[in-house]
């Protein structure tokens, strides 16, 4: 149930998938078959997060055929430039007409010890180069037997905002580590309640009129089968896609998540 001024946002983050060749094919592809479903382009808007390297591949690709897709990256560097072997900075994205660019993914805070810390400092550097930072927060199991769905998220978020100002465009992405990749996702009633306290804590960091306008998303082993159901909630304005995003006729369900029986 869309919220009117907020477009929902359907974003595929593809993770450490596809090369540059295998990018350009699933684009076409998903464009190709999201026109011929009909699709309305300016009812959600669709966003692909590919590696690094596909980055300018698809960009040229998304220009040249005038593919109403935004494009984003999955990771930037806090620094602007200099001697960060292997980083990427938010002014390389920019120019790569990048509008957004995911930070604090659970598997950057995993497998890269990425705390709260450096997560606000990315958002800073996304905010710098006019990137949308999409601010992933979630908890483990672990978490969630110990503190409850929404406190570590919560805390995750409220470090995140620190210094952003109150006309920033920022994305919230509320992804529960229980249900990444698990095909177990959290149900529609915990997606709402959990994003509906992140807004809470977006209207308290930066004011009503921000938590307002910002778009709130669900990750989680979401599906053509379950997307209808969480967009239903009035706090959940998108999803951040996984490995359904990956295949192209699944993730065009889910973009087409509005002409599903019952929405």
């Amino acid at each position: 149930m869309a919220v009117a001024g907020r477009t929902p946002l359907i974003a595929g983050n593809w993770k450490m998938n596809l090369d540059h060749l295998q990018a350009v094919a699933f684009v076409q592809k998903l464009h190709w078959t999201l026109k011929d479903a009909k699709h309305e382009d300016g009812s959600v808007e669709v966003a692909v997060f590919p590696p690094f390297t596909d980055l300018r591949t698809v960009q040229t690709l998304l220009d040249a055929d005038k593919i109403p897709f935004a494009l984003g990256a999955q990771d930037l560097s806090s620094h602007d430039a200099g001697a960060y072997t292997g980083e990427v900075s938010g002014a390389f994205l920019a120019k790569l007409d990048n509008r957004y660019v995911i930070i604090g993914h659970s598997e950057r805070r995993q497998y890269h010890a990425e705390g709260d810390d450096v997560v606000a400092a990315k958002v800073q550097a996304a905010l710098r180069h006019g990137l949308v930072p999409v601010i992933c927060v979630g908890e483990t199991s672990e978490d969630l037997e110990q503190f409850g769905a929404s406190a570590v998220p919560v805390a995750q978020l409220s470090a995140a905002l620190a210094g952003v100002k109150a006309d920033a465009e920022i994305v919230v992405a509320y992804e529960p580590v229980w249900a990444i990749g698990s095909g177990q996702a959290a149900t529609p009633q915990q997606a709402q309640d959990v994003c509906a306290t992140l807004r809470a804590v977006v209207a308290e960091k930066l004011g009503p009129d921000a938590a307002t306008k910002t778009r709130v998303l669900y990750g989680g082993s979401v599906k053509a089968a379950n997307i209808a159901s969480f967009m239903r909630e009035p706090d959940v304005d998108g999803a951040l896609v996984g490995g359904a995003s990956l295949v192209v006729d699944e993730f065009a369900a889910i973009i087409r998540y509005q002409k599903h029986v019952g929405v």
